[in-house]
């Protein structure tokens, strides 16, 4: 059968190459989605899924190859779905985040940055400081798998290492495999979530029945022999508690990061939200607050605060930090956060449902000068566009810089094309940091600055950026 070539021009958003097919004529036809193909390259593809205007695929026959193609690192890169992107040289693949922003801010938001701030960047190995792992028993494949999704299936990888995480972890994939295999729950334990503090590292067990007496022994000399702790979570995430060593054991450690720029020390439990990228983390929020630049005598509000990864630094440079979240059971642990890092006299914490927040909420929580927001992939539309009614009803309450950090560059672009066409903000900074390493992630912050003069205009956010280039 007689090979169909194409010619790639870009990456999507999940790092496959898009190219399109030609048309008798030789203008371009149906786009092509062809996994494992890099932008300058010319591939031909085995399709995988097919519709009228597009169809996807993997590579067969790299007839052309990009400079900017690598040998993955990784054996098993190709199977596994953890990365998506260690074909591409490191430094292209945030260049090729950094144009994803940047499309997603012009196509959905309508709006541009004025300056593009250098990307951020750390280590491109051994980064991974959370993981879920998934646990499932396949006879096929020689008994316990541990460890992510294949790509594109619910079925687990057969994986024997990892070079994302880090080294003590990756090395410790096969004996979990055993380990599992000779607990007699085997069949009932889903998955491993795993989370690093800098003295320690947790391996939290979901279990759907009680471990044995013998299976007791077993993960209690697993621990000692790999020195770590391990949690059992019988049900939902609430339900992770400390089982060996226990905590009053004179070798339990407590699991924490610092912020060593700011002092902070900051505990956590291994089911709470924390960034998987200490390095980067660091990274992040030394920028954010830079870019922030609070004065001794500002209010600041820290939105979507979590455990106070950006508030408790905050509290160090502002007169007042407000932290809202949620979750009241989040809002309890950054207060003693703050408590245990001294700064609970400058630190208040309210729950808020932030997805409903309206101008009358921001109203009643009175002037910030500054504001730091920091949402899940959802983004910050109901904030956005409560501030877009401040501004015509109380624009002397209206912060005069914000900086977004976001996760999802998408959400970012709709509310960013709110805050500056109907909210009166300028665009002056936005750029990338490379959280995610070798995965199509994206992380990234944008400035915005409050306009004097400003007539609000209409908006409408697109539903997505094009997937491929229009050539």
């Amino acid at each position: 059968m007689q090979e169909t070539f194409i010619n790639i021009k870009s990456l999507d958003m999940d790092a496959r190459g898009v190219g399109h097919l030609e048309n008798e004529d030789g203008t371009p036809g149906k786009v092509i989605f062809v996994e494992g193909a890099l932008p300058g390259e010319r591939v031909s593809f085995e399709t995988l899924r097919k519709k009228k205007n597009w169809e996807s695929g993997r590579m067969v026959t790299l007839q052309k190859a990009t400079s900017m193609r690598v040998e993955p690192k990784c054996p098993h890169f190709w199977h596994c779905g953890g990365c998506s992107m260690q074909h591409l040289e490191p430094s292209a693949q945030v260049a090729m985040k950094q144009r994803v922003l940047e499309d997603n801010l012009w196509h959905i938001g309508k709006t541009k940055a004025e300056n593009i701030m250098r990307p951020m960047y750390g280590p491109t190995w051994d980064y991974r400081y959370r993981a879920r792992l998934s646990v499932r028993h396949v006879a096929k494949k020689g008994g316990m798998l541990v460890g992510f999704h294949e790509r594109h299936s619910s079925y687990v990888a057969d994986m024997t290492s990892c070079e994302i995480l880090p080294d003590h972890l990756s090395a410790m994939l096969v004996p979990l495999r055993e380990l599992i295999g000779a607990l007699s729950i085997y069949q009932q334990m889903p998955q491993i979530e795993v989370a690093i503090g800098e003295e320690t590292t947790v391996l939290v067990l979901r279990i759907m029945a009680p471990l044995s007496p013998a299976d007791e022994v077993l993960v209690k000399a697993f621990a000692d022999k790999w020195n770590i702790q391990w949690w059992l979570q019988p049900k939902g995430p609430d339900t992770a508690a400390p089982y060996y060593p226990p905590q009053h054991a004179p070798n339990y450690k407590e699991l924490y990061y610092t912020l060593p720029e700011f002092g902070i020390r900051m505990p956590f439990k291994p089911t709470d939200f924390t960034q998987v990228n200490h390095q980067i983390n660091r990274l992040l929020v030394q920028k954010a607050l830079r870019l922030l630049d609070v004065q001794k005598d500002e209010r600041v509000a820290d939105l979507f605060c979590g455990l106070g990864n950006f508030t408790l630094p905050l509290a160090t440079q502002a007169r007042e930090v407000v932290g809202i979240e949620g979750s009241t059971a989040l809002t309890t642990r950054a207060l003693e956060n703050a408590r245990a890092n001294g700064l609970d006299a400058k630190t208040t914490f309210y729950t808020r449902n932030l997805f409903e927040v309206t101008k009358d909420d921001l109203v009643a929580l009175g002037k910030f000068d500054r504001m730091l927001v920091d949402p899940p992939r959802d983004g910050a539309v109901a904030l956005a566009l409560a501030l877009a009614e401040l501004r015509q009803t109380n624009p002397d309450l209206m912060p005069k810089r914000i900086v977004y950090v976001s996760c999802s560059p998408s959400t970012l672009a709709r509310d960013a094309g709110i805050l500056t066409h109907r909210a009166g903000y300028v665009m002056s900074k936005a750029g990338v940091a490379n959280m995610f390493p070798h995965t199509s992630h994206v992380e990234s912050v944008g400035v915005f600055d409050l306009l004097d003069d400003f007539q609000p205009r209409e908006f409408v956010a697109q539903e997505q950026a094009p997937q491929a280039d229009p050539q």
